[in-house]
């Protein structure tokens, strides 16, 4: 069926709910945006969907959540996992409620018992939970930092990451097979409720996690220190970070935490703050102007999932408030955490450090500095939770610190994803600590680059939507495969690493050798004097992304490194 017979049936189905219908109808004269909606099936990728909210098959919407839910349904009958269950959560994102129900009703159609929580809930609640209460998966519904007209369906397995293969593949096999919609089970729930399908929990979890969060803290004496001294701003971007983040400060004794009233309220229009990501300076704007008002030492913001941090944090010198990359937030925690554990001798044996492929190389100078094992993964948090999986099955490893560039990391491991609340437990521990030795965080990340180098990353991220972007994306990653450079400006290129085909190729000798990682769609150029450079596509977003690292002997040359390799890089993808 093309897209244009697809779209009058659900236009005329009663099947279909009648808003859905006059959506549809609405919009009969625009032939581009029935092609839009209707040209594919929205894709449930390794990360599960996401997409822009509306009517059609391209489209976040109940039916489409059904049909994913149906899939999974399917695959955890095959395991035997029904009466273990499935958890699930939501951030406040519209369509919330809607999604979460129709993601339960299809399962409990199925015969599999799902645990809800009660209200919004951020994405390490909902990995911690997977693991306090044993069951076979969880589901979150969200679309983290994504524009306010997107929602969308993150799966989880049961070590509480993300799935990985060969659970991922297969999820999306049984997804593949559910064609039509008379294939999705769904049921009453005030029925599933009454079954025991539909358990809606109670606090306890939430007072479990908040333990765990608390027990990360390496010197909760120097909080009591300076608890009345350190001041810190912090905004969950209308999102769910509200309650575990004020919970878990007030815990450790902060005394001055000031919530930036307007983006405490959850709302998924997200009015002050259309794009809510971290990353953004637009959406700290509220924030700084609340730290300028009270004169606070960090300025905090959580995306609506609350698992990536932003920061900033003021510079005594300038009187200005300075804006902290996912990598230098990170290597902070990581900094701190590495050196007090092997000052106090509390450091594991054989320790591990993990980071993502295009996560800042300072990771590795930082890990090598204290004799900790330095291991890259893939691109995505899960793959850092799988090698805790692998460690603790094998008992040879002990995992220490995890992060990724975009803005995340996790300090232990109760939970198996980026962990919001507990970084900026963390940081504001890491804030005090320094506060204590009159250092701010900037100075402390100055004195980092004195000791290590002066790292910097950046990226560069071209969105390309529908069809003809999707066949544009493709073609800039095949242009990277076929075209190879030997220099790119005045780096020389060394190595290509094509993960895709899992080969690691040097440019001079012609050797090739595994990459010893799963196949992914990312090129990765390695360049002189500690430089690199690499490019893929986002995996839940229309977008490419580029990725650049440098190392510099001062912030000057650092920036004029990193202007160079992005502006030659760009030019070969022009």
């Amino acid at each position: 069926m093309d897209y244009r017979a697809t779209y009058e049936q659900w236009c005329t189905d009663s099947y279909f709910d009648e808003a859905t219908r006059a959506e549809l109808v609405a919009i009969a004269g625009d032939e581009k945006e029935i092609e839009d909606r209707f040209y594919r099936t929205l894709e449930f990728g390794t990360a599960g969907l996401r997409g822009v909210i509306g009517a059609g098959t391209n489209r976040m919407n109940v039916y489409t959540v059904r049909q994913a839910t149906q899939g999974l349904a399917n695959y955890i009958i095959a395991q035997n996992g029904q009466e273990r269950g499935v958890v699930i959560a939501h951030d406040s994102r519209n369509m919330h409620d809607e999604f979460t129900d129709a993601t339960a009703l299809c399962l409990a159609a199925n015969g599999i018992k799902t645990y809800v929580f009660k209200d919004l809930r951020p994405v390490p609640m909902l990995s911690f939970a997977v693991r306090q209460l044993g069951t076979l998966a969880g589901v979150v519904i969200t679309a983290s930092h994504n524009p306010r007209e997107y929602n969308g369906y993150k799966v989880y397995w049961e070590d509480g990451a993300q799935v990985t293969p060969p659970h991922d593949v297969n999820i999306m096999a049984e997804v593949g097979k559910v064609t039509s919609f008379d294939m999705v089970k769904t049921m009453d729930k005030e029925d599933a409720i009454a079954k025991g399908l539909y358990v809606v929990l109670d606090d306890s979890i939430d007072e479990e996690y908040f333990k765990a969060v608390r027990a990360l803290s390496i010197h909760p004496e120097i909080i009591k220190e300076m608890a009345k001294d350190i001041k810190i701003v912090y905004t969950p971007l209308h999102g769910s970070g509200l309650l575990p983040v004020t919970r878990v400060l007030s815990d450790l004794g902060f005394e001055q935490v000031y919530v930036e009233p307007q983006q405490a309220i959850a709302d998924g229009n997200f009015p002050t703050c259309p794009s809510p990501n971290p990353e953004s300076a637009a959406a700290f704007e509220l924030a700084l102007k609340l730290a300028k008002e009270k004169d606070a030492d960090i300025v905090l913001a959580t995306d609506p999932d609350a698992d990536r941090l932003g920061v900033y944090c003021k510079d005594t010198k300038s009187g200005e408030y300075v804006s902290f990359t996912g990598n230098m937030s990170a290597m902070l925690i990581a900094e701190y955490m590495l050196a007090e554990k092997t000052k106090m001798g509390t450091m594991p044996q054989n320790p591990v450090f993990v980071e993502s492929i295009v996560s800042t190389a300072m990771g590795q100078a930082i890990a090598k500095a204290y004799d900790v094992e330095y291991i890259e993964t893939l691109t995505g948090f899960k793959y850092i939770g799988e090698k805790i999986r692998e460690f603790e099955a094998a008992g040879d490893k002990n995992y220490v610190f995890g992060m990724e560039e975009s803005y995340g990391c996790l300090p232990g491991t109760y939970a198996r994803d980026k962990d919001a609340p507990a970084a900026v437990v963390m940081l504001c521990e890491v804030a005090a600590y320094y506060k204590k030795q009159n250092m701010t965080l900037w100075d402390a990340m100055m004195a980092m680059y004195e000791k290590y180098g002066y790292y910097k990353e950046d990226i560069t991220t071209l969105t390309l939507k529908g069809i003809d972007g999707a066949a544009q994306i493709n073609a800039l990653m095949n242009k990277a495969r076929t075209e190879v450079p030997t220099v790119i400006g005045d780096y020389e290129v060394l190595e290509v690493i094509d993960y895709k085909a899992c080969t690691r190729t040097n440019v001079k000798t012609g050797e090739v050798s595994p990459t010893g990682l799963p196949s992914s769609n990312v090129f990765y150029y390695v360049l002189n004097d500690n430089a690199w450079c690499c490019v893929r596509p986002s995996g839940t977003e229309p977008k490419i992304k580029f990725y650049f690292g440098i190392k510099g002997t001062s912030l000057a040359d650092a920036d004029a490194k990193n202007a160079h390799l992005k502006e030659h890089t760009m030019k070969m993808f022009e």
